[in-house]
């Protein structure tokens, strides 16, 4: 009876595909993130990066924190500072849904919107780490990011489908969850296959990206991924609204993007153990038109 908060991270339920899959001879599975208590899969990175700076004392609770999110790791990162008393801010594309900045807000985040997308996020908080002494955790370059997922996620999926999974799918932004889960799945069997999920050229889907060189994360290792399944906005928009008609999961952009990839997959197996990742909840999106 003494469990906390944070002990609710992770050891989020996988089900499987009742209506969208009908290929008979594959089994789909969902992980839902978005069980997780700040519902998402940011939660886990979000508190190992934070736990893994406290112990290592590279911040304290006099420190002044910054990160770039484009939402879901920033609301974890604001809800777990401030269980620890930590001061943050977070610096978004001031195109994010009000729901996310408000969340932020309300966890006692200060929040900042950058006209400029996540690139001009990302510059803004490097500027005040070089030039005003913040801290940042650099999600995009943080090994402590992606061996949450290597520590969580990758065992969870592995004991869950009791070592039956074939291929692995998840949409790619910062690239820890692929990364991570690839790492500890390959660990575990080499044949198991890695599918990355990235947008189509032109197509903007939020949490889900193609990156310039300049901006790619150093935590992606291309050698992790062993597909890439490209997904346009429209096919994401369509597939989330799917997945909450059909199968009752309220997902975000992202995990329609990672589910139309799947289904993509899983038509093209002549049998197989998929699992997906969903990655949030749907609700921090009701003001976009995502669900219209």
């Amino acid at each position: 009876m003494n469990k906390t908060l944070i002990d609710q991270i992770g050891n989020t339920p996988i089900v499987k595909s009742i209506a969208l899959n009908t290929n008979p001879n594959v089994s789909l599975y969902f992980k839902l993130e978005g069980n997780n208590p700040g519902g998402s899969v940011k939660d886990r990175a979000a508190y190992n990066m934070i736990k893994s700076a406290l112990d290592s004392n590279k911040i304290d609770r006099s420190s002044k924190l910054i990160e770039a999110t484009s939402g879901n790791t920033g609301i974890a990162l604001a809800m777990i500072a401030s269980l620890f008393k930590l001061n943050i801010e977070l610096v978004m594309p001031e195109t994010a849904t009000k729901e996310r900045v408000q969340t932020m807000r309300a966890y006692g985040a200060t929040v900042t919107l950058d006209p400029n997308g996540i690139e001009g996020a990302r510059d803004y908080a490097a500027n005040k780490v070089e030039k005003e002494g913040y801290f940042s955790f650099n999600q995009f370059a943080n090994d402590d990011n992606w061996k949450a997922h290597y520590k969580t996620t990758g065992p969870e999926i592995w004991r869950d489908t009791e070592g039956t999974i074939t291929h692995f799918v998840s949409s790619m932004g910062t690239t820890g969850t692929i990364m991570g889960t690839s790492t500890y799945l390959k660990e575990q069997n080499s044949e198991i296959k890695i599918v990355g999920v990235q947008p189509t050229e032109g197509s903007k889907i939020p949490g889900i990206r193609k990156w310039p060189l300049e901006y790619l994360p150093k935590i992606f290792d291309a050698s992790k991924v062993d597909q890439t399944i490209e997904v346009s906005k429209d096919e994401a928009m369509q597939m989330t609204r799917r997945l909450a008609k059909e199968e009752g999961i309220l997902a975000g952009m992202s995990s329609g993007g990672a589910t139309a990839a799947a289904l993509k997959l899983v038509n093209e197996l002549e049998s197989g153990i998929v699992v997906c990742i969903i990655c949030d909840r749907g609700d921090r999106y009701l003001s976009s038109d995502l669900f219209e």
